[in-house]
């Protein structure tokens, strides 16, 4: 396999993740894509605005190739998670075209460089601060899929959406009723191990 059938995968995986991403916000309000739905404020909006950051810097930064992107979220002195959400002021559209021009970025550094390039992560420890083109694929794929994971739980509990990705949601066939029954059935089960392990019979 050549070096641009690698990069091609890689690309290809990374870019299913960020539609995967943006996908989630089809349809709702601009309330419910900023919405905080667990305990430590993950929302729709602000999950989309963090990997899009992430990225600027992997794919950007790490290779001297500064995206030029204005992030006052990420400055020394921004407050804590200031990148995992959006502010009244930052619209959807503005955070959207963000992510736009972080791929278009990012692209271009897959594109200029050979998968051993090598660069320096300056956030990550000095003993393997110092990749390759390569690694920090394979990173941005696993940091863009886990956040897309994240996503799709937090759509579900807005409004019972679901899925991998518009027309195929990658899910058994059912109905309403079949997953109310699916649901019991492990609800049930759990049960049974809860009671099993506190009898020392597990």
């Amino acid at each position: 396999m050549s070096e641009s059938d690698v990069k091609a995968d890689l690309q290809r995986y990374l870019q299913g993740g960020r539609e995967a991403l943006l996908w989630k916000l089809d349809g709702l309000s601009e309330y419910d894509i900023r919405r905080p739905l667990v305990p430590t404020g993950t929302n729709l909006l602000g999950v989309i605005k963090h990997v899009a950051s992430v990225e600027a810097g992997y794919l950007g930064d790490t290779f001297d190739r500064p995206s030029g992107e204005e992030m006052p979220w990420m400055a020394d002195d921004a407050e804590s998670n200031a990148d995992m959400w959006a502010t009244a002021a930052e619209s959807r559209a503005h955070i959207v075209d963000f992510y736009h021009r972080v791929w278009a970025h990012s692209d271009a550094t897959i594109e200029a460089l050979p998968l051993d390039a090598t660069g320096t992560v300056a956030w990550w420890p000095a003993d393997r601060s110092t990749t390759t083109l390569h690694r920090i694929l394979i990173h941005m794929i696993a940091e863009t899929h886990r956040h897309a994971g994240h996503t799709d739980l937090v759509r579900e509990l807005i409004d019972g959406s679901v899925g991998l990705r518009a027309g195929n949601d990658n899910l058994p066939a059912g109905d309403e009723i079949w997953w109310a029954t699916y649901r019991d059935r492990i609800e049930e089960a759990a049960r049974a191990a809860g009671a099993a392990a506190a009898s020392g019979s597990l």
